[in-house]
């Protein structure tokens, strides 16, 4: 492994601690957030043991990575994800630890809607499509097949829930919680972040199935937070793995998901420790879309 992994960053910040989520740890500087991108791994509502080495400093990097590619589209809440400027908050010795896994941010009001785009009729909205023939309500034509692309991507909200799943909502039930004008805002930006991510990730060789994305408010001006395009917060595709009617092999913690899936796990407690060939496949998994996306080795 080229990392140990970290489980948290609690005791290698000076800074109080805001915020703990299953993966992502909020540190209060005043002015600004820390946040420190941990190597925890979820699956099934459950946190996982062990952590998965490097996974945080992937999230971390490509977040960055992308924040910065699409500034020009939408301004975001990145100040800056350099160690060494964060002075006596992060010792010397700890530096090392944390470096590849911190970004400090600007504080915004978080708009509690998690701004779901999909190109392709998978996951929870092909369960949706075989029911219906919607997702969120949206209407899409006869005869769709497990991972047909759509001949438009849709816009899916969810409201945010900060205990259990997140719930599906229409872009009307949007409207109501945050206005038209902002929901409109949200639906548009999503939209165009998707497009300029997904044409950025074909000519690799990768298909951008879905993404979601959160928005925050800072002096009334929407901006963009939190994660983007990550295995985390996208579902990505090999182009050459992509095929009609089956399960894909996504490029994330698909080899958990499998692991769990085909366990004699009762899935109502908490999982035993995941083997080892299990988290370094993993690992791998999270450096290969890094470096692929990104053209950089971690």
């Amino acid at each position: 492994m080229s990392a140990r992994a970290i489980s948290t960053a609690e005791g290698l910040v000076n800074a109080p601690l805001l915020y703990k989520g299953k993966v992502r740890e909020l540190y209060d500087l005043g002015e600004h957030y820390l946040i420190v991108v941990t190597d925890r791994i979820s699956a099934f509502d459950y946190v996982l043991e062990p952590a998965v080495p490097d996974k945080g400093n992937v999230l971390n990097r490509l977040s960055a990575f992308w924040f910065e590619q699409t500034a020009e589209l939408m301004e975001n809440h990145v100040v800056h994800t350099d160690v060494e400027l964060l002075g006596d908050v992060i010792s010397e010795e700890n530096k090392d630890v944390l470096r590849k896994r911190v970004m400090v941010t600007r504080k915004a009001q978080r708009i509690d809607i998690e701004c779901v785009v999909r190109g392709y009729v998978t996951g929870g909205g092909w369960r949706q499509y075989q029911k219906n023939g919607k997702i969120n309500g949206i209407s899409l034509p006869e005869g769709l097949r497990m991972n047909d692309q759509l001949p438009e991507p849709i816009f899916t909200p969810a409201a945010k829930n900060d205990v259990g799943h997140d719930e599906d909502i229409s872009f009307e039930v949007m409207a109501e919680k945050v206005g038209v004008e902002l929901a409109e805002q949200l639906r548009n930006r999503s939209l165009e972040l998707y497009a300029f991510a997904r044409d950025f990730c074909e000519k690799r060789d990768i298909i951008l199935a879905d993404c979601k994305l959160e928005f925050g408010l800072i002096d009334g001006e929407l901006i963009l937070i939190d994660e983007i395009f990550t295995p985390d917060a996208s579902r990505f595709w090999a182009k050459e793995k992509y095929a009609l009617g089956v399960d894909i092999d996504s490029m994330d913690k698909e080899p958990v998901r499998n692991y769990l899936a085909h366990s004699d796990w009762d899935k109502n407690s908490q999982p035993d420790p995941l083997p080892t060939s299990v988290v370094d496949e993993t690992s791998h998994r999270y450096r290969e879309i890094y470096s692929r996306i990104s053209g950089q080795q971690l």
